[in-house]
């Protein structure tokens, strides 16, 4: 009977180890807490915590600006998190050239990658030329979100040409209407939700390569003809220079009120408008957003050499730090985490919430809105894309277009002063990577 109980004390001992010996996985994540479905978000997150007792999540949560500025903390102090979210290059640049998030595909392996859209996984997409965050998407960056009853009543037409869209300001600003809606007091924003895909009509990607490569420079006639084109839609009141006012979170409630024609941004920001499962109220409800909205590619614009190009990227996803030992419990908590974020039902939870249109192949659900439904469709009517500039650029060169594409909207600088301030960025950067 000693033997029995010491037996029993034992295992009881060796099972309050094992549970103490908890993994612990920090998170940092990029969501805005005031979004419609963050309170589904969390739910998701506590279902992982409630089914996996042995690993403990201790999450971070920023948005914007302040989420870029510390993780750059995080990278500079060498305290990188073990998941992060992450941009497959652009603002996540720096975590794929030092190489500081490991390589996906051997964790995840190819079974469970193959349920993944063939251009996600392709590692040549991601800025480390590996696959250092798993895409949730593909985000086309330029969508021309349309209220087509308010120009039905006032007998105008969805735009095919730059021309018609410039035609339609003095009755859409006679009646107080905004002709094109944008958030560009965040700099970035007139570059990657309307530039890229200018440049992507005017120029190429071929030519954004010879730049890099030096074969061409920013201060050449072409690139000044796309700047240019920026500064002509100011003039025209096509954009209105007091959207360098407008903040990211302020645009899409003007929008719903019916006080702009036509809202210019990414494929991410139809979740703005969707119910909120949490308050059951949508900025637009769905029928209206059946009968009096479609998304529309911007029209065709002067000198475009490439009809009907749009912006696009790889979206971004989660990756796992390199810090973490290979093979350790750690590791593997990492990895289990992160096949449940991408997993079928996380993947159909995320899509009914309007996050994203999902990259897995094999997510159907016929609870989606009519936004979420139209963007997908918009997706497939983009017959060709073309480069997302913050994607493409290092960030010493993107930085000063942002905010020369801002000093054009103010009117403090012009396309040739933005374009060189640009060339000598690039000069820069390119003298640093030979």
């Amino acid at each position: 009977m000693k033997k029995i109980c010491s037996a029993l004390v034992l295992l009881l001992i060796l099972s309050m180890g094992a549970y103490a010996q908890k993994t612990t996985l920090t998170v940092y994540d990029y969501i805005d807490a005031t979004a419609p479905g963050y309170a589904e978000n969390e739910a998701i997150w506590q279902k992982f915590i409630d089914e996996n007792r042995d690993i403990t999540i201790v999450k971070e949560e920023l948005s914007n600006e302040p989420f870029h500025q510390k993780l750059a903390a995080y990278v500079a102090a060498g305290t990188l998190p073990d998941i992060i979210y992450m941009y497959p290059s652009g603002r996540s640049t720096t975590l794929h050239e030092q190489k500081l998030v490991k390589d996906l595909a051997p964790l995840l392996g190819k079974d469970f990658l193959s349920n993944f859209i063939p251009s996600v996984i392709d590692p040549s997409g991601q800025k480390g030329k590996y696959l250092a965050e798993l895409p949730q998407s593909i985000s086309y960056t330029t969508v021309m979100f349309t209220n087509t009853r308010l120009l039905s009543e006032l007998g105008l037409k969805v735009p095919a040409t730059y021309a018609e869209l410039k035609a339609m300001v003095p009755k859409l600003r006679a009646k107080g209407i905004r002709p094109v809606l944008m958030a560009n007091k965040d700099d970035w924003v007139m570059q990657s939700c309307l530039f890229s895909t200018i440049v992507g009509r005017m120029l190429g990607d071929d030519w954004i390569d010879k730049a890099l490569a030096g074969k061409v420079k920013f201060t050449d006639k072409e690139f000044i003809d796309a700047l240019e084109f920026v500064q002509t839609m100011y003039k025209d009141g096509v954009i209105g220079r007091d959207t360098i006012q407008i903040s990211y979170g302020e645009a899409p409630a003007i929008f719903a009120e019916g006080k702009a024609a036509f809202f210019i941004d990414g494929d991410w920001r139809q979740n703005a408008f969707l119910t909120d499962p949490s308050s059951g109220k949508a900025l637009i409800d769905p029928k209206r957003q059946q009968t009096d909205f479609e998304f529309y590619n911007f029209p065709a614009i002067p000198g475009e050499k490439h009809p009907g190009v749009g912006s696009a990227v790889l979206g971004c996803g989660y990756g796992i730090s390199a810090s973490i030992p290979a093979g350790s419990d750690k590791e593997k908590a990492a990895v289990r985490l992160l096949k449940y974020l991408y997993s079928v039902d996380v993947q159909r939870q995320y899509l009914e919430l309007g996050r994203y249109i999902t990259s897995r192949k094999d997510v159907k659900s016929d609870k989606l809105e009519p936004f979420t439904l139209k963007m997908a469709e918009y997706h497939d009517s983009v017959p060709k894309t073309c480069y997302v500039l913050d994607g493409a650029l290092d960030t010493s060169i993107y930085t000063p277009l942002n905010l020369g594409l801002q000093q054009i909207g103010l009117g403090t600088k012009t396309p040739q002063e933005v374009a060189q301030s640009i060339q000598v960025a690039a000069d820069a950067w390119r003298t640093s990577h030979k």
